[in-house]
């Protein structure tokens, strides 16, 4: 037993040796960063100002490569079933690791166990807004004004399962049964032209989407999604502030690798990671993307982030009946 003991600490020390090894050599090739949506989206946004400063900081290129399809699973299962060597990344999103997994009856990876995290990038705000015709200015006005008219208003999302369907799904919950109905689209883009040109009257959609056309008078604003005010709407209140407690609402971006990545390479990843959200460019370049940086984050602080979103989400998905077979 006792050979048995050395023999395996050996070992150990063997693979830890390779394994830092390995990291002093990394990268010695272009890595590869998956994104499971498309090009010129906001997640491809996210990830190519992050791929150009890890190319500065770690001296090789940093690619980006959408795969899309299946709300975000494609790329997902990629990263997932690619050789855990740090050349393969995945930049993760509240789709991919929260709501699939309680989304989809088959789900061709387990969103925890066949990832390593490395590291949150950002969160990006989701931002309730109304038609200008709705004689509403605040988030109370609102609530008032759908109970007291129960079935007469409707809110867009960008499809069944969607993060703004679930946004709609938590906050008619939130503040106290709301009889609103939901009308699905197929995409944010078309959803957001129904509510500029009034064929709804309220919707949930993404900070950066939202702002130019509050901007242009197109839309109003009326309530933001998360827990403290964004940065690029600081003079508009969170649902929270305005009585919607517990209500939390925002799409988020992390860098994850395939399980079994050697703990050095994930250290080093982390590392550059964190020295690129303390860039004031990049920083500038995020903010300006509608993202909030997430800088001195850690694998282990994102490892129980993940866990806590599907937590979050599960139970808000199967109030709202929306499955994918």
């Amino acid at each position: 037993m006792k050979r048995l003991r050395t023999a395996l600490a050996a070992l150990a020390g063997l693979a830890l040796s390779f394994s830092v090894a390995l990291a002093q050599e990394y990268p010695s090739k272009p890595v590869r960063i998956v994104v499971s949506f498309a090009a010129g989206g906001p997640t491809d946004q996210v990830a190519r100002i992050m791929s150009a400063k890890l190319t500065e900081l770690l001296g090789q290129t940093f690619v980006v490569e959408n795969k899309t399809g299946a709300g975000g699973n494609i790329g997902a299962e990629l990263v997932a079933k690619a050789p855990p060597d740090g050349y393969t990344l995945l930049m993760a999103t509240v789709s991919t690791h929260a709501i699939n997994p309680g989304l989809y009856v088959n789900m061709p990876y387990d969103p925890v166990k066949d990832f390593a995290p490395i590291g949150q990038v950002g969160v990006t705000p989701c931002v309730l807004a109304v038609h200008p015709s709705l004689p509403v200015t605040d988030v109370k006005g609102l609530i008032a004004l759908v109970k007291a008219n129960p079935g007469r208003y409707s809110y867009g999302s960008s499809g069944m399962g969607s993060i703004l369907h679930l946004c709609g799904e938590q906050f008619k919950t939130a503040a106290g049964g709301l009889q609103i109905v939901h009308v699905p689209y197929r995409g944010s883009a078309p959803m957001m032209a129904d509510l500029v040109g009034g064929q709804i009257a309220v919707a949930f959609d993404a900070l950066p989407t939202v702002l130019p056309q509050v901007q242009a008078g197109k839309i109003r604003a009326i309530g933001g999604g998360m827990a403290t005010r964004a940065r690029a709407m600081p003079d508009l209140p969170t649902l929270q502030e305005q009585g919607v407690y517990g209500f939390e609402c925002y799409t988020w971006n992390a860098i994850l690798a395939p399980a079994k990545t050697p703990a050095p390479l994930v250290a080093l990843l982390s590392g550059a990671i964190n020295k690129a959200l303390t860039d004031p460019v990049i920083l500038k370049r995020l903010q300006d993307a509608g993202v909030d940086p997430t800088p001195g984050g850690s694998p282990e602080k994102l490892a129980a982030f993940i866990k806590a979103e599907l937590a979050k989400w599960a139970p808000i998905i199967r109030v709202s009946g929306a499955h994918v077979d």
